[in-house]
């Protein structure tokens, strides 16, 4: 067996039933089949420990965010370009933070491929990195297999420098939470109510914002004003994570439309993918497809239920491996309407597009469970001259999420420190102003 064909194969499961522990959306009782992680790695001590730990730094983190935001937010009255800019820049404190939750309490493996269409875009760095170099404006789509997937994507973002430019829709009810909601809000991210008469005027104010705005400030891209600003939208057309109810859900959904449900995935809506792409028509050259697989879920069974928060993040149990597979499709070549309001005809023809791209996920993840891998690209391709500029298929790159450098965890705090460390200063002059002037009227 190759050295790659040994990295792509999943590990053997211990067979020693443990019992499902229940925290979040996971389902408690005796597990009919032994854990994919493995044994409970920390007792209950460490497990306490490991839970006051993190939500100390996520809440530390939150707030320190938040107020991040709140004394950069009087730019926009006074400079929009540099206000964009600083919400830019907490926004990828927020993919740091992320980077940091993930490779101090649940590292894991990450094993990457892709086909021919993203050749060139895969890159192992020489300390054993991911390094991906994807365009500056793109839409991603992806399967929802577990509630940790925007995670590993936003983690991507970071990998292409692109994690200060992620947006995503969210349900509305977010948008009320205490800290994270205002947060999101400063982010930019679109809240849906699952509503469409009510949601579609939002989202073509918010869509319309991201297709036209261009700023001439730091972190703007590469060509600043010249061009439109960087624009990650995250989206996945399936609306929700895989799970029991949602399966049937869309069993239902199936039977309702006369068509065969998926195993791997669930039924595809069309909707909001097709009136995003409307909307960003001739601003976004890309979409991004990434079929996400986590190592060791039992047919018939569901991520969220076993890998939920507590044993992810607290007893060290999280996948041993997530395994993501990339491929890009030219809007250009996607059947998209010519008009804003589109025919039945012509919203089809997007629907059986996406379909057909779900069709194909299927595959891939069927591929997945039967062989404990996705395809990879071992290929190469040729510019320039004969032997000059050759560009190889990255094969599979087996990585961690981690940043590539330690002191960018202090960037978090970088702003709230600065605005001390001058406070402090004002009022020790202050002070010393004061104290010099009542010396001189003595």
């Amino acid at each position: 067996m190759s050295r790659r064909q040994s990295l792509a194969k999943p590990s053997t499961l211990q067979t020693i039933p443990e019992p499902i522990p229940d925290l979040g959306a996971g389902t408690s009782g005796q597990a009919a089949e032994p854990h994919p992680a493995g044994r409970v790695k920390h007792g209950t001590t460490v497990q306490a420990l490991r839970l006051l730990a993190s939500l100390t730094w996520t809440l530390l983190v939150l707030v320190t965010a938040h107020t991040t935001q709140l004394l950069g937010s009087p730019l926009y009255v006074v400079n929009k370009d540099y206000y964009y800019a600083y919400m830019a820049f907490t926004k990828q404190l927020f993919g740091i933070f992320i980077i940091t939750i993930t490779q101090w309490f649940s590292p894991t493996t990450i094993r990457i491929s892709g086909d021919a269409s993203v050749r060139g875009q895969l890159v192992r760095t020489s300390d054993g990195r991911l390094e991906t170099r994807f365009p500056e404006r793109l839409v991603m789509i992806a399967n929802h297999q577990l509630y940790s997937d925007w995670l590993y994507l936003w983690w991507i973002a970071y990998t292409s420098g692109m994690h200060g430019h992620v947006f995503i829709i969210l349900k509305e009810s977010l948008k009320y939470v205490p800290v994270i909601g205002p947060g999101m809000m400063f982010y930019g991210f679109i809240f849906m109510a699952r509503n469409w008469v009510k949601d579609r005027p939002r989202m073509q104010y918010r869509l319309h914002k991201l297709a036209e705005s261009r700023h001439h400030r730091p972190l703007s891209g590469e060509q600043g004003g010249e061009s439109r600003d960087p624009m990650w939208l995250m989206i996945y057309p399936e609306g929700t994570n895989l799970s029991g109810n949602t399966r049937k859900g869309s069993a239902k959904w199936a039977e309702k439309q006369g068509i065969k449900d998926f195993e791997h995935v669930l039924l595809p809506r069309s909707t909001g993918l097709l009136y995003c792409l409307q909307e960003l028509k001739g601003t976004v050259e890309w979409i991004y497809d990434c079929t996400v697989a986590y190592e060791g879920i039992p047919r018939g069974a569901y991520g969220q239920d076993i890998f939920t928060l507590r044993s992810t993040y607290f007893q060290g149990r999280p996948p041993k491996s997530v395994n993501m597979y990339w491929r890009r499709f030219p809007v250009s070549s996607i059947p998209l309407p010519t008009t804003s309001n589109p025919s039945p005809q012509q919203s089809e023809a997007f629907s059986n597009w996406l379909s057909a791209r779900w069709k194909e996920k299927e595959a891939l993840l069927e591929g997945y469970a039967r062989d404990g891998r996705f395809p990879a690209d071992d290929g190469h391709d040729m510019e320039g001259e004969p032997g000059v500029g050759m560009i190889k298929g990255a094969g599979f790159i087996e990585t961690e999420v981690k940043l590539a450098h330690w002191y960018e965890v202090l960037q978090i705090f970088s702003v709230p420190s600065m605005v001390w460390v001058v406070v402090s200063i004002a009022q020790n002059i202050g002070i010393f102003l004061s104290t010099l002037l009542s010396g001189y009227k003595a």
